[in-house]
Formats: C-alpha cells, structure tokens, sequence
C-alpha cells in the first residue's frame, strides 16, 4: 500500500500555542506511489478535533490524496464523497478511479479525496474490542422485521446492547464524527489549498447529506457542488427517514419488467409470462423461505438461503442494474431447484454470520456511529417507534421491512454528534448548486432530490431517467455531459431536462462493448467532446461508489 503510514488518533492529537494558532495551516503534501500513469500526491492537515470548544486546542490529522489536472494551470480542486457513510474518500481516488473522475469532470480540476471523521483512519469508530466480540453481537441481529415474529423484539434488544457496547468502546469520540464537522473541516481544507476559497465538490448518497449541511452552513463560499443520489435532509436529521423507500418497490418493478422484455439475457423470464406473475412468485418463494430454507450446498455461511439471504440479496443488487442479470440468474435457480443457478446470489448475500468478515477491521459501526448522532430521534420504547415502522411497511413490500432498522438503534443511541447544523435548508448559495435525481432510485428517489433543491434558491435538477441508485447505476451520455458542463463552465441543464440511460436494462451488450472506451485519459482525449471517455468514466465509477446504506 502506498499511503504514507499513521499512527493511531490518540498520538495525533496536538496542542496548538498562540504563535500557531495565528498561522494559516497549509496541507503537508508528499509524493505517493504512481496510479498507473498518473502520479498522485498525499497529504495531511491538522483541524480542530472539536470546534465547539475554543479552549481545547487539540488537532486531528486530516488524511488527503490528490491527482492533478490533466490541463494545466489547474482551474482549482474538487472535493469528493462516494456516500457512505463510512467510505473513506482516499482509496476511490487512489484506485483506478482517478481517471474516471478527472474525465467527468472535464480534465481541469486536481481532484482530492479525504477520508471523513469516523472512517479509515480518521477517528476510526468501532463499538466492539475485536472481530470475535462483533462476530457474536452480529449473530443477535435481524436484517429484515419481518424474518420472524420475534424480529422486531429482537433487532430492538440487539440495538441496546449495541448502543451500550458503543458507549463502553467509542465514548471519547462518539460525539466527534458528526456530519456538522465533516463540513466544517472539508472548509478547513478549502482554505489550506489556497485557491479561490471556494468549495467544489461532487457527492454522492450520503455524500449529498454533508453536500448539503456543508453549502447550508457556508452559502456564501460555493462555487460548483453536484449532489446525485439525494438524501432528503429534512428526514435525514428528523431520523424518519420515509421518503427513502419511495422508489424501492417501483425499482423491483423494473427487474421484473426489464427481465420479461429480455427473455433471451433474463432466464428468469422463463418462470413466468408477465411481470406480475415473476412478482408473485418471487414473494411467493419469499414466504416459503422464511419457514423452509433452501440448502445449496455444506457451507452454511453463504449456501443456505432463507428469508433474509435471498432478500438481502436481492436488496444489495436491485441498486445496480448490471448485477441483474446475475441475480435474475440466482432467483431463476431457486424457482427451478437448481443449485448451480442458485449459487450466483452468493455474492449478493449479506448474512449475519458473514457480517464480520465484510467488515474485518472496525465493523459496520462507522456508519451508524456518524448518522445516529446526527439525528434527533430519541426514544427508550419500542411502542412510541411503532407507526413509523407502520409507515415504512406501508411505503414499500421490499424495503419496508429493511429500512426502518437503523432508527432502532437511533433512537437508543448514547451520543449526539457535536456542532450539529441546527439552521434550515432554504438559503441562496453564491453559486447554484446541481442536484441530480434517477427517476426510479430504490433508496434515494427523484422526490427527495427535488425536497432537497426546493430550499436553495437558483438550484436545479436534473432528472436522470434511469434505474438504480444514483445516475452512475444506468449511465447516461446526456447525464454525463450536463456534470462535466456544469463543472467545466458553470454551466446549468435547464429546469426539467431529462436525460435517458444510454445502456438498457438486460441489455446483451455491456458499456465497455458500447461504448469501446478509451483506455488512457489523456489530454487530447478529455478535449475532445468524447462520449466513450466518458460512458467509461461513468461505468467506472458505477461499480465503486458503495450500494449499503445500512449498518447490518
């Protein structure tokens, strides 16, 4: 691995004298390890472990990497969050992702990924003292309220004992990691680049969250932001967070209706004749399932498959349509008994016995750890939660049952993140801001994008007409090209563009075959107005911004 090694947050901790508070602080960059034909540069920068105590004058080392522009003089620096939360912002650009993102966004700005608070090495949250311990606290878990009749009791239980191993293990930072100050330090690293003091950012998912916290808190110093994937803010701090499940039903929908329309890259298709009859088969399975598991083979980790595995897999897949042909495949083995077929949902299946070994180093926490204690709700009884459960069953067959988990353990959550942005989400930025919304998100819909831009006066948003979650799930040239305007020039879509996907659900061809990419994003190539680079650079991207949006 080529970063620079770091030492644990407690030896980071400095305290600052007068002489250097009165300093600017500047961003510690050092040569890293080349990314293919690209170099990249690392960094570091101290910012104030906590902001709402002037007195205590500890710092905390900020991780940053970097990738220059590919036309110089650089026009400035874009900030990037793949979502989360929980993904660090380093490893996308120092994977094979620099290229894409510098071909998305027209060649001209360096593009810099940080790993917030809370993720990698940046105050790293874990509830439990090694894998063992959170192996066993996995097992209490239920991924779906409807597995069982005991579920709901169950999950409640297992979300107070996780909350009190939270409190035991993470107290001294519990209330550090908030997204009030992922943005006030992504500020810190606006004014350490000494640009033009103006943010520039591109989030996605959760990324849209902070996104908008961050513009909310400095209007006056935003230049060009794009949210895709939008989190309705609003809900996202409430803890109620219905609005999400909008789109889940009309995503599986979709599955469906594609599958049929493509008998011949679907054998799904061949289980039914209309997309309502696969539907209720499907569900039909669900329920038999639930009481008679179907054994694929000895490994009982990843090879039974009962209620939970096959609706976690299909809940992790149905956020990328690629992966549909996959796991078409998988539900098709199951409807026909045929173990082979079957074993294509392995990689979809998140289970709680395999939750320690998707997350080995510090667990699923960071995730919680971060959204728990920015929302308000609050609630030591099962019974005051009860109709908002009701709501989410209500809104979706397939997620309802999945996306209510998480405000469990909100509501017995032992900390409240610090310097939580408290103000309202209406407010004119010195620059509009570009909000992009797929038409059929399964977790974070065309409506929540539109809430979201409601508040900042001049904003717009783009409709992307596809399926999945974000715009990157089923890209779009149109889609592509409206970002790197905006971006390169400033440039808005007009108030109701929508664009279509450029690649079809089950589609035979694969956007690499479409689209025949280019390979090196080289400058002649970035000029040009090219739309393979850039169905390339999308599809790149696509298959690492992170799909969970849950912490089990």
């Amino acid at each position: 691995m080529f970063f620079k090694p770091f030492v644990p947050l407690i030896l980071v901790l400095h305290f600052m004298g007068a002489a250097c508070q009165s300093t600017k602080k500047a961003i510690n960059w050092f040569p890293c390890t080349q990314n293919g034909s690209l170099p990249l540069t690392c960094g570091t920068l101290r910012v104030p472990l906590d902001y709402t105590n002037t007195a205590f004058n500890a710092t905390l080392e900020l991780q940053l990497v970097k990738v220059n522009a590919v036309r110089q003089p650089s026009k400035g620096s874009i900030l990037f969050n793949p979502g989360g939360p929980g993904e660090g912002g380093r490893e996308l650009i120092a994977g094979a992702y620099a290229h894409a993102l510098l071909a998305a966004t027209g060649g001209i700005y360096d593009i810099i990924g940080f790993d917030p608070r809370g993720t990698s090495n940046t105050i790293p949250f874990s509830c439990y003292t090694d894998t063992i311990t959170r192996a066993i606290a996995t097992l209490k878990y239920s991924l779906f309220l409807n597995s069982s009749d005991t579920a709901i009791g169950q999950s409640w239980a297992a979300m107070t004992a996780l909350g009190q191993s939270c409190f035991e293990n993470a107290r001294d930072v519990g209330e550090l990691i908030g997204t009030g100050f992922v943005a006030r330090d992504m500020m810190q690293i606006v004014d350490a680049l000494d640009e033009d003091g103006l943010l520039r950012y591109w989030g996605f998912s959760y990324g849209t969250a902070l996104g908008v916290t961050v513009a909310a808190m400095f209007p006056d110093r935003i230049d060009k932001v794009v949210l895709d994937g939008c989190i309705n803010p609003h809900d996202y701090y409430a803890g109620i967070d219905v609005e999400q499940a909008t789109g889940s039903d009309a995503a599986f929908d979709g599955f469906f209706t594609g599958c049929v329309a493509h008998p011949g890259t679907c054998n799904l298709a061949q289980d039914a004749d209309t997309a309502e009859e696969l539907k209720a088969r499907f569900y039909n399975l669900l329920y038999t399932l639930k009481y008679q598991p179907f054994v694929a083979g000895s490994d009982a980790l990843t090879q039974i498959f009962d209620y939970n595995a096959v609706k976690s897999a299909v809940s992790n897949a149905i956020y990328n349509p690629t992966l549909w042909p996959m796991l078409a495949t998988g539900l098709h083995g199951l409807l026909t008994e045929n173990i082979t077929a079957v074993l294509a949902l392995v990689p979809f299946v998140k289970s709680r016995q395999t939750l320690p070994t998707i997350y080995p180093n510090y667990g699923p926490e960071s995730l919680l750890g971060i959204r728990a204690g920015d929302v308000s709700l609050r609630s030591n009884s099962l019974t005051y939660l009860s109709p908002l459960l009701q709501q989410f069953y209500t809104k979706s067959q397939l997620f309802g049952d999945y996306l209510p988990i998480p405000a469990l353990a909100y509501a017995q959550w032992p900390f409240k993140a610090k310097g939580s942005y408290t103000g309202d989400f209406h407010v004119k930025t010195k620059n509009p801001i570009l909000f992009v919304g797929s038409e059929v998100d399964p977790i974070t819909p065309l409506v929540s994008a539109r809430n979201a831009s409601a508040g900042f006066e001049g904003s717009v948003v783009l409709q992307h007409c596809g399926y999945g979650h974000t715009s990157l799930a089923q890209p779009s040239v149109c889609t592509a090209k409206a970002i790197r305007a905006y971006f390169v020039n400033g440039t808005l879509p007009a108030p109701g563009t929508k664009c279509e996907p450029s690649v079809d659900l089950f589609s035979d061809r694969t956007i690499d075959q479409a689209f025949a990419p280019i390979a090196n994003y080289s400058k002649r190539a970035l000029q040009d107005d090219d739309n393979k680079a850039l169905m390339s650079a999308m599809a790149q991207l696509n298959a690492r911004i992170p799909r969970h949006t849950l912490p089990f």
